[in-house]
C-alpha cells in the first residue's frame, strides 16, 4: 500500500530545493521579531546577531516537534513553526518597563517557559474550547497584532537613531521607499519560488542599493563566527515576573487559537483531516517548543501560516520536506555568519519591508473579520470595542500611566487587552444568556487559511 502522500520522502534533490523554499517563505518572519526586540533593548549587533541565529536555531527544533514528532506531541503535517509575531508587542512593552534593560531578556524568557509549560498541560483541553474563540476574536486579534506592528516600521524608515540629527532624512526615507516599490513590482510582476520570497529578495536589492549611500555595514559579517551554538541563557537566568507572565499567557492562548486554524486548514489541504487527536499532539508541539526555546535563548514559537499556503500551491504535501526546512533553520542558526547577514541590512530597508510584512499580518486580520459575521450588530460591537481597546497604547501611550508598572506591562500591550476584550464580549454577547447562533461561533477552520504569519 503507497504512503500516503503526508508520509512520502521525496528524492533528496527535490527534499531539498523544496525545504529551502519553506524555509525562504517563512525566513523574514522569523528574523524580524529579534530584530524588533532586540532594537528595543539596545543589544550590540553582535548580540543581536546571536538572538537572531538563537532564534532561528529553535525554530528548526519547533518544526521538528512538529513535523516529525514523538509519543503524543506532534501533529505530523507539514507544518512550520517559528517566532510568532504575537509576542512581539507584548514584549516590546516589557522591555519598555524594565528600567535594567539587562534584565529584559531574562524576564521574557521566564514568561515564555511558563507560558510554553501551561499551554502544553493545557492542549488537551484547549482543543475542546476552542469554539469560544471564533473568527470574530480571532479576526480582531490579528488584525492588533499588525497594527501594532506597524510604527515599528516605520521608525525602522527613519534611520537607525532617533537621537541622530539625520533621523527621518529624506535619504533614510527614500531608502525605505525604494525597498518597498521593489516588494511591490516583484509581487506584481513576478511567479511562483520569486513572488514567494519578494520581501527576502527586496531586502537584498535594497541593502546594495543603500551601499553608495554609506549606510550599509558590513563589519557583523566580518566580526562572526562560520560556525558556533547558541550558549543556553546566554543573556542570563531566565527571571518570573507575573505581569510578564500573564502578558505572555494572553499571547499563548491567541497562538494556539492560530495554530488549532492552521492545523484545520492544513489538514484539509493534505487531504489529512486535523481530528481532536491530532490538534492536542500538534498544540503540545507549539507549546514545548515554546517552553525550550528560551533555554537556547528563543521565543515563543507558533505555526507560520504562509508555509500552509506554499503547500497549496505547490502540492508538495510530504512532512519530510518541512522537516528538511527545519534542517536548513537548525544549521542555519549554528552559523552566525550567516545569521549575522540580516544584522547588515541597513534599518531603513528593514522599514520599507516591514510595511509589506507587517501590514499584510493586518490584512489577514481584516480577511478573517469579513468571514466572522459582521452583518450581526453584536459582531460588529465585538470588533469595535476590542479594536479600541486595542489601539489606545499606539494612539494614546500615557493613557495608563497612572497605573502601577506591573500592570502596564499586560495594559501597554494592545494584542492582550484587545484578545481580552474580544473574549469577553464574544461570551456576553454570542454565548451567555442565550441561543449560540452557528455563525457566532463558527470553528476556527473558517480563518485557518487566510491568517498570516503572526509571530
Amino acid at each position: 500500500m503507497a504512503a500516503h502522500p503526508v508520509d512520502e520522502k521525496l528524492p533528496a534533490l527535490k527534499m531539498a530545493t523544496s525545504g529551502l523554499q519553506h524555509v525562504a517563505a517563512m525566513y523574514a518572519g522569523v528574523v524580524a521579531p529579534p530584530l524588533i526586540v532586540g532594537a528595543a533593548i539596545g543589544l550590540s549587533a553582535t548580540d543581536l546577531t546571536f538572538l537572531t541565529g538563537a532564534c532561528l536555531f529553535t525554530a528548526g527544533l519547533a518544526t521538528f516537534l512538529q513535523t516529525l514528532g514523538f509519543w503524543k506531541i506532534g501533529a505530523r503535517l507539514p507544518f512550520v513553526n517559528g517566532v510568532t509575531f504575537a509576542g512581539v508587542a507584548p514584549m516590546t512593552a516589557i522591555v519598555a518597563s524594565t528600567e535594567d534593560k539587562s534584565d529584559a531578556l531574562p524576564i521574557i524568557f521566564g514568561a515564555v517557559i511558563v507560558a510554553g509549560l501551561l499551554g502544553f498541560l493545557a492542549a488537551p483541553v484547549f482543543c475542546k474550547a476552542v469554539r469560544f474563540f471564533p473568527p470574530v476574536v480571532t479576526g480582531s486579534v490579528i488584525t492588533l497584532i499588525g497594527i501594532s506592528l506597524l510604527p515599528v516600521a516605520f521608525g525602522w524608515a527613519q534611520g537607525p537613531d532617533p537621537k541622530a540629527d539625520d533621523y527621518g532624512s529624506t535619504t533614510y526615507l527614500t531608502l525605505a521607499g525604494v525597498t518597498l516599490l521593489i516588494v511591490l513590482l516583484l509581487r506584481r510582476f513576478t511567479r511562483g519560488f520569486v513572488k514567494q520570497i519578494a520581501v527576502l529578495l527586496g531586502l537584498i536589492v535594497g541593502t546594495l542599493v543603500a551601499i553608495p549611500f554609506g549606510v550599509t555595514d558590513f563589519s557583523p559579517v566580518a566580526d562572526a563566527d562560520v560556525v558556533g551554538f547558541p550558549t543556553p541563557f546566554h543573556f542570563g537566568a531566565p527571571q518570573f515576573q507575573l505581569a510578564a507572565i500573564l502578558s505572555l499567557c494572553v499571547v499563548m492562548v491567541v497562538s494556539m487559537t492560530e495554530s488549532t486554524a492552521d492545523m484545520l486548514a492544513l489538514g484539509e489541504i493534505v487531504e489529512r483531516p486535523a481530528d481532536e487527536k491530532t490538534i492536542a499532539a500538534g498544540l503540545r508541539a507549539d507549546t514545548l517548543g515554546s517552553a525550550l526555546s528560551p533555554l537556547f535563548n528563543g521565543f515563543m514559537c507558533s505555526a507560520f501560516a504562509q508555509n500552509i499556503g506554499l503547500v497549496a500551491m505547490t502540492r508538495i504535501r510530504s512532512r519530510y520536506v518541512v522537516a528538511t526546512g527545519g534542517g536548513f533553520l537548525v544549521l542555519m542558526g549554528l552559523c552566525p555568519m550567516a545569521a549575522s547577514l540580516i544584522a547588515v541590512v541597513p534599518r531603513p530597508v528593514l522599514g520599507g519591508a516591514g510595511v509589506v510584512l507587517f501590514g499584510s499580518v493586518a490584512a489577514s486580520g481584516i480577511q478573517t473579520l469579513v468571514r466572522a459575521g459582521l452583518d450581526r450588530d453584536n459582531n460588529v460591537l465585538i470588533v469595535a470595542v476590542s479594536l479600541a481597546v486595542g489601539i489606545i497604547p499606539i494612539t494614546a501611550p500615557e493613557f495608563y500611566h497612572s497605573f502601577p508598572e506591573t500592570a502596564k506591562i499586560v495594559l501597554d500591550s494592545g494584542i492582550s487587552t484587545g484578545c481580552v476584550m474580544a473574549v469577553v464580549l464574544n461570551l456576553l454577547f454570542n454565548h451567555i444568556g442565550r441561543g449560540r447562533d452557528a455563525q457566532d461561533v463558527t470553528h476556527p477552520m473558517e480563518a485557518g487559511e487566510e491568517i498570516a504569519a503572526v509571530h
